[in-house]
């Protein structure tokens, strides 16, 4: 019998966590289950049903408890209400231990408030000492287990949202990227993008996300265009490649003489490498329109 896997969310444009619910059949999109993780009893938002599921991962797939009832709900959103006086508590102990180098970001409850978990982040390299501030936390909510988990610079740019960079009111991290993508420096230069660290910079101090978005696609145009500084040969001669423009499969090139014009991919061939340059340059006509 196939299994009945479904995809849930325990936050707003949250990763996306996979869980068998074959003892929930009649589960639907949008619909609140209760479930067991590392963190204790969660309350999760069904947000699609996976028709072919692949295989079950190392350990087999993680069973469903239950369908959220009504109670379950209200009791959830009661104790949400209590993080932020939990998370500005936090925040002051730390600071009468001295803890200066630790930021508490967030505090999240599990819905039943059996567990309350901390998210900071820091700079230090070394690692941090919490059993003071834990013990301080534990006198405080002395019924919850009491958890630290160090968060990074993007999913502390998520968690307390605002603008971006590039102007939008609400970041892309928060509004629906499930997960981060590694991001390079070379995603920036394939795509002719300014390396000044303000136009690649996000809010998190790291290179923007949206880097992403476009890269494959300048990846997939480069593949036959010639790079730049390689010779190829031009209707009016050899030349020299002096930059590339992928979106329009163009390459400009510099003839010998300086003069510099654009070029379809298919209006090119390939200079072999051990052949030596021709100093054969035409004179363009008048009926050339293409150059710069």
């Amino acid at each position: 019998m196939k299994p009945f896997i479904v995809g849930i969310r325990f936050q707003n444009s949250g990763k996306i966590y996979h869980f068998d619910a074959s003892n929930c059949v009649d589960l639907r999109s949008s619909d609140f289950v209760v479930v067991e993780t590392t963190r204790g009893r969660q309350l999760g938002q069904v947000v699609h049903i996976l028709e072919n599921p692949p295989a079950p991962p190392d350990g087999g797939w993680k069973q469903i408890q239950r369908k959220a009832t009504p109670q379950d709900l209200i009791l959830r959103q009661t104790w949400q209400e209590k993080e932020s006086e939990a998370t500005n508590n936090c925040r002051l102990k730390a600071n009468e231990l001295n803890l200066t180098i630790l930021k508490i970001i967030s505090s999240e409850f599990s819905f039943d408030g059996t567990r309350l978990s901390f998210m900071y982040s820091t700079e230090a390299e070394e690692k941090i000492d919490l059993k003071v501030l834990r013990k301080a936390m534990v006198r405080i909510y002395p019924h919850a287990q009491i958890d630290f988990h160090q968060v990074g610079p993007r999913d502390v740019a998520k968690m307390l949202g605002g603008m971006g960079a590039c102007g939008l009111e609400n970041r892309c991290c928060t509004r629906f990227l499930n997960d981060f993508c590694p991001v390079s420096i070379k995603m920036a230069k394939d795509q002719g993008i300014s390396l000044t660290p303000s136009e690649i910079t996000g809010m998190c101090g790291r290179l923007r996300c949206c880097l992403v978005y476009e890269y494959n696609i300048y990846a997939e145009a480069r593949k036959n265009l010639p790079k730049k500084n390689k010779r190829v040969k031009t209707p009016l001669g050899e030349a020299k490649v002096v930059d590339v423009l992928p979106l329009k499969g163009a390459v400009i090139v510099e003839l010998d003489n300086g003069v510099q014009y654009e070029y379809l991919q298919t209006d090119l061939q390939h200079v072999d490498e051990g052949e030596q340059p021709r100093n054969k340059t035409q004179i363009p006509d008048e009926n050339i329109i293409n150059g710069l």
